[in-house]
């Protein structure tokens, strides 16, 4: 399966990163992956991969054990010209169990290179918020 000739947006990456977990894809997920050997995820619990061959393997054996359905909302998105940082929270349900699990803090990177956007980097973690009060008692402004 050859890469599209351009994702015109970092959005455009997430999206289609998003509807590939839903058909449960790995070579329709990885499209999304810059064709580099420096890619990363990192999964929740705890792997960290490295390279396509990797990360493409550890989605085809999520995707031959569980139907995913992923939530994500957005907390925060900065982009630059040639680099996006994403931060989301996802909550995830598995097969048929109305269930959701998680919530998980995700970030994903996105490089601008000939052919458009393309994801670089994945870290997935469970979210732990119960420091989330004292995160936000913290003044942001700076005297």
């Amino acid at each position: 399966m050859s890469k599209p000739a351009n994702f015109a947006s970092p959005d455009d990456v997430e999206h289609a990163f998003y509807e590939a977990i839903t058909h449960g894809d790995a070579d329709l997920l990885m499209l999304v992956w810059a064709e580099d050997e420096e890619t990363l995820c990192v999964h929740p619990t705890g792997v960290r991969l490295q390279g396509e061959a990797p990360i493409r393997e550890s989605w085809r054996s999520i995707f031959a054990n569980a139907r995913l359905r992923v939530q994500p909302e957005a907390v925060t998105h900065w982009q630059g010209t040639v680099m996006a940082i994403h931060h989301l929270t996802e909550v995830l349900f598995v097969g048929d169990d109305p269930s959701p699990h998680g919530p998980l803090h995700v970030t994903h990177v996105y490089v601008r290179g000939a052919h458009g956007w393309r994801m670089v980097s994945r870290h997935a973690s469970a979210a732990d918020d119960s420091h989330q009060a004292m995160a936000e008692a913290v003044p942001h402004t700076l005297h």
